[in-house]
């Protein structure tokens, strides 16, 4: 290809083929595009965040933060990639939230982390219990809500099967950090003594407390080897009824249910969920930073599926899900694409006058934007609504090049050249004006994607999309129009009534604009005169504007 302003419309009218295929070629890398990009909400701007909680039951605030919160962030701050360290210690609990740069992977820093945790679980109290660490901010709120309900089930039986079945089933998800369980009842234990009975046999509660602790043993004792067999054995003394409880030996001859009593009962009470009137169990799905809601979505209606399939005892039921107003989003927006590219193409049709003539940007339009579609796949990019936003207004910019084009064709036609002669003129004429106008717009969209902090990361996607959906538009109109125009472009269409009032107005407008325009250029002064009268009129409105607004503000 020559490097000349006319190589690439020669090329085009000359090779029409050639670039018939070349542009069909970015066509279908657009549709393969758009069968494989990633469809979420907006842009990924979720910042890597990791939280770490551990459970201490009785400590106090102090003591989890000495013992335990100051350890954990001692040992993730020496983990490559930290932004910042949160930590928060109340009674019982620790909770440490990390950040990461945004380029850390997650799951790598995850794995990392739990390196850490490991390397200092040895130093951390021996009663810390449920040590966990979650690919999210514990804080966040869940993207999906489940409804488990079993009518023949006790809601502590219920919690115990929601542990068991559901909840690995539902975490298992890609893309879920976590699952929340609101309304569950755990079976518990409780012990109650009678403090002068055990005062009268010499014993404290702390005695209860060692036989509890020791009760339920399963430890191995050994082996026992034959000749040809080795059996493992271990020494198993699990409780599994309240009456067994009662039986355990405080001392030789004296029972547990001399001084007291046991009971296997739901835990307290902290919360109650009801769907239709019904007491159920409430699960909440948290998502992972960087993950992607819709996918989490459709992974949940699936594993809602199976579950329901497989249990015929109970049934999960999906009351509230974030990705449903993502869709509906996504939806209006691509009905506000097809509307935008109707009505450019109606108006290019109603100011043109032909229908050849309308077809050429009609096909160059949805090109350009489906050919857009490539780059955002190959650019790891995804379909989103800021993306989604910059194809509808490129729709308006997409279609200038192909109209400056396709115009400065007609009128070389109207002055009686060939097809192909205007074709290649015309295009040649307005080359370095589209190459030109390509290059503001890119000048203009490009450093969006630079700014700082989560506006540039929000805003690239958007800033690209819109400089690539120019950039096609301009190779398309530089090949494809010409090739088009000096093959389909007919000559010059006769003037019905319709077309004849709308170049009259056109006329109308063009002629006020060359009186105008002649007339200023002849009185530069009154030119200059204006323009300061209009400066300083609106200072001073902007001045009063601001006076306005403090004396309100003092008043208030």
């Amino acid at each position: 290809m020559k490097a000349s302003p006319r190589g690439l419309p020669a090329i085009g009218i000359q090779r029409p083929i050639l670039i018939t295929v070349v542009n069909l070629l970015i066509a279908i890398a657009g549709l393969a595009a758009l069968m494989g990009v990633e469809v979420r909400e907006i842009p990924d701007v979720d910042r890597p965040r990791l939280t770490v909680s551990a459970q201490f039951a009785g400590a106090a605030p102090e003591t989890m933060d000495a013992e335990v919160t100051s350890r954990i962030e001692g040992a993730v701050a020496r983990v490559s990639g930290v932004r910042s360290i949160s930590a928060s210690s109340e009674e019982g609990s620790s909770r440490v939230v990390v950040e990461f740069f945004p380029n850390v992977d997650l799951d790598s820093a995850a794995a990392e982390t739990r390196e850490a945790i490991a390397r200092i679980e040895r130093n951390l109290p021996t009663g810390l219990d449920r040590l966990t660490i979650i690919k999210a901010d514990q804080n966040a709120s869940p993207v999906a809500r489940v409804a488990v309900r079993a009518p023949g089930l006790p809601l502590d039986e219920l919690t115990r099967r929601v542990d068991t079945d559901i909840v690995p089933a539902l975490i298992s998800i890609p893309g879920v950090a976590d699952v929340r369980l609101f309304g569950d009842r755990s079976r518990q234990l409780r012990v109650s003594v009678d403090p002068t009975r055990l005062a009268a046999h010499g014993l404290d509660p702390t005695d209860v407390i060692a036989v509890l602790r020791d009760a339920d043993l399963d430890v191995p004792a050994g082996s026992f080897r034959g000749s040809n067999l080795e059996l493992r054995v271990r020494a198993s003394a699990a409780i599994t009824a309240a009456e067994q409880i009662e039986l355990l030996e405080l001392r030789p001859g004296l029972a547990l249910n001399s001084v007291g009593s046991a009971v296997l009962a739901p835990a307290n009470a902290r919360s109650e969920v009801q769907l239709n009137g019904e007491t159920i169990l409430g699960l909440g799905i948290i998502r992972q930073a960087q993950s992607n809601t819709l996918e989490i979505s459709s992974g949940l209606d699936a594993a809602i599926l199976r579950l329901n399939e497989r249990f015929t005892d109970l049934e999960l039921i999906k009351t509230s899900d974030e990705a449903r107003f993502v869709r509906s989003a996504i939806k209006e927006v691509l009905i506000t694409l097809t509307a935008a590219t109707t009505i450019v193409i109606l108006v290019i049709w109603l100011f043109i006058g032909t229908i050849r003539a309308t077809i050429i940007p009609a096909v160059t339009i949805p090109l350009a934007l489906i050919g857009t579609l490539t780059a955002i796949w190959a650019l790891g990019f995804s379909v989103n609504l800021l993306t989604l936003l910059a194809l509808v207004l490129a729709t308006g910019l997409v279609v200038d090049d192909a109209i400056v084009v396709l115009e400065n064709v007609q009128r070389r036609r109207r002055e009686g050249l060939g097809a192909s002669a205007a074709a290649l003129l015309g295009t040649h004429q307005v080359f370095f004006a589209v190459i030109a106008t390509t290059a503001v717009l890119v000048a203009v969209f490009v450093p969006i994607s630079f700014l700082p902090g989560d506006a540039g990361r929000l805003f690239r996607e958007f800033g690209v999309v819109l400089a690539v959906a120019v950039i096609i538009s301009s190779f398309t109109a530089l090949s494809l129009v010409p090739a088009m125009a000096s093959r389909i472009l007919g000559p010059a269409p006769t003037s019905g009534k319709w077309r004849a009032a709308i170049e009259t107005f056109g006329r109308s407008i063009a002629n006020a604009y060359t009186v105008t325009l002649a007339a200023l250029l002849h009185r530069p002064l009154w030119v200059f005169f204006f323009r300061r009268v209009r400066r300083t009129v609106c200072s001073r409105l902007d001045l009063s504007g601001d006076r306005s607004r403090a004396l309100a503000h003092r008043g208030s």
